[in-house]
């Protein structure tokens, strides 16, 4: 018995021996944890491989407690879905469009409305802003899930198989929007007919005829492909869009103050990088589409403009209009 005893106990310090010397404790290794991290992004694109940087920085500066799964391409869900998925728990870090946002919170929607940015340097304003933490402050008390960064998407353009030179030329137009009401402002504001449809589901329903047009900045139109199936890139740029990093707020709420802020810094710094790759990419990518053939039109952005300014702070309006004046006055 007492052999026995000894026997085990030598056993039992081998292990902890061989895990110590290994980097392991037997409590770390209780406590570690894997994150998921849904998006609808192609592999390809920036997101995707600054969330992937993102992942293995956050186990890094973790010292191993954290490690986090992205999960590309719709494969956890539609858009909806995963905005769902961080209130359910299921899913614990998103990259979500401000639209989507939007529906849970309705002021945090401005900045995927039409022409609501003057340029790019109006929209970083923005995402640097007091006006944004605020905002941000509010869907986190609205929903329990935490805003933690503001990604650049691109400036968003009109495909079709026509060319788009006046808002006339878009009357009866069926064109693809994401399914969020203010994606559908721009095409209403023209006579457009939008036709919400799954992000994934897009190149099949322009290659079918199930719609006529789409609009997505010039990398996505890229990476899915659009340009096979459209003959005309029309740089309509009617949204300054951006993406939002968003935790949910069941995984948020279990870390440490001290974790809070590694996660916090790395996503705002995964988000520069996205910021500054969408920015090249966007500088490039018009003489590339030429080169495969694709007529990249170019258009005078005023009428569209001032076809949607109206509906700024019409009944689709999310936002009081103290909030967009304070949004305005930025950068001037």
């Amino acid at each position: 018995m007492g052999n026995t005893r000894t026997r085990h106990t030598r056993i039992n310090r081998w292990i902890s021996t061989a895990m110590l010397l290994a980097g392991i404790s037997a409590a770390g290794m209780a406590s570690a944890e894997t994150l998921r991290f849904a998006h609808v992004y192609e592999t390809s694109e920036p997101y995707h491989k600054w969330a992937v940087w993102a992942g293995d920085q956050i186990e890094k500066r973790t010292d191993g407690r954290y490690t986090v799964e992205v999960y590309p391409a719709s494969s956890l869900g539609k858009e909806a879905d995963i905005n769902e998925g961080l209130s359910l728990g299921t899913i614990d870090l998103i990259f979500t469009g401000n639209q989507f946002a939007g529906r849970s919170y309705g002021p945090i929607g401005i900045a995927g409305a039409p022409y609501m940015f003057r340029d790019f340097d109006h929209w970083k304003a923005y995402a640097h802003s007091d006006l944004f933490k605020e905002i941000a402050k509010g869907y986190q008390d609205a929903t329990g899930n935490v805003p933690l960064a503001l990604n650049y998407y691109g400036k968003r353009h009109t495909t079709s198989n026509k060319p788009i030179n006046t808002p006339a030329d878009m009357k009866g137009l069926k064109i693809r929007v994401p399914n969020a009401p203010m994606y559908m402002m721009f095409p209403e504001a023209v006579g457009a007919n939008p036709t919400p449809i799954a992000f994934s589901e897009v190149y099949l329903a322009l290659q079918q005829g199930v719609v006529d047009a789409q609009e997505n900045p010039l990398p996505t139109i890229k990476a899915k492909k659009f340009y096979e199936v459209q003959d005309y890139i029309n740089l309509t740029g009617h949204i300054t869009d951006s993406l939002l990093t968003i935790a949910g707020g069941p995984f948020w709420n279990r870390l440490s103050d001290e974790d809070k802020t590694i996660f916090r810094d790395v996503y705002q710094e995964a988000g520069e990088h996205i910021t500054q790759d969408v920015r090249q990419s966007e500088a490039e990518l018009v003489s590339w589409f030429e080169d495969q053939g694709v007529t990249v039109n170019k258009v005078d952005t005023k009428p569209f403009r001032e076809a949607v300014m109206p509906y700024h702070n019409g009944d689709a309006a999310t936002w009081d209009q103290e909030t967009y004046d304070r949004l305005q006055a930025l950068g001037q």
